[in-house]
């Protein structure tokens, strides 16, 4: 019980924090939370894309599919709420900053086989921070909007699978899964 208490102690939760200072940019030199100021970094062309599943009953996959959904178009209907979400992902995790969102795509894929819907999502900016949180906003929300329109038919859909599949744009440049 004292070993545990050693390692969660919040003196060794601070050091650990100051120690990580120099890579985590989300906490200032005492340790704590603050939002990065990117006022000097130059404006370029940022996109960032992320994906995502749920896999669901097949017999839910094919009212998906079929768009014969009680709740209506589920694909079209989480499409809206993905693009939606990833203009308001400011508002939702507190430490993004506001961006000017040039571009969103949402696409779904269906895979019958495994009964699962693919979301995935490509955000554009011409900014100074990335839109890595934008993408995976919109693909979270996307699969969201999908449990919540089926969920009186499969409560037990599982979502899972979500990444940033790539970005470019900035001074760190491309990276890619």
């Amino acid at each position: 019980m004292q070993q545990v208490a050693k390692l969660s102690s919040p003196d060794r939760i601070a050091r650990t924090l100051l120690s990580m200072t120099n890579t985590l940019t989300h906490f200032d030199a005492h340790g704590q939370a603050h939002m990065v100021d990117v006022g000097a970094k130059q404006e370029t062309h940022r996109i960032a894309r992320a994906s995502g599943v749920i896999r669901m009953l097949a017999a839910t996959f094919d009212l998906v599919a079929s768009g014969q959904a009680k709740k209506g178009d589920v694909i079209g209907i989480a499409r809206i709420a993905a693009i939606q979400a990833c203009k308001r992902t400011a508002e939702l995790v507190p430490l993004c900053h506001p961006l000017p969102i040039t571009r969103v795509a949402v696409e779904f894929e269906l895979d019958a086989a495994e009964s699962l819907v693919r979301c995935t999502a490509q955000v554009e900016t011409l900014g100074r921070t990335g839109v890595e949180m934008e993408a995976l906003t919109a693909v979270q929300i996307g699969l969201l909007t999908v449990y919540d329109m089926c969920k009186a038919v499969d409560r037990g859909m599982v979502m899972g699978d979500i990444k940033v599949l790539s970005k470019s744009g900035g001074k760190s440049g491309d990276w890619a899964a």
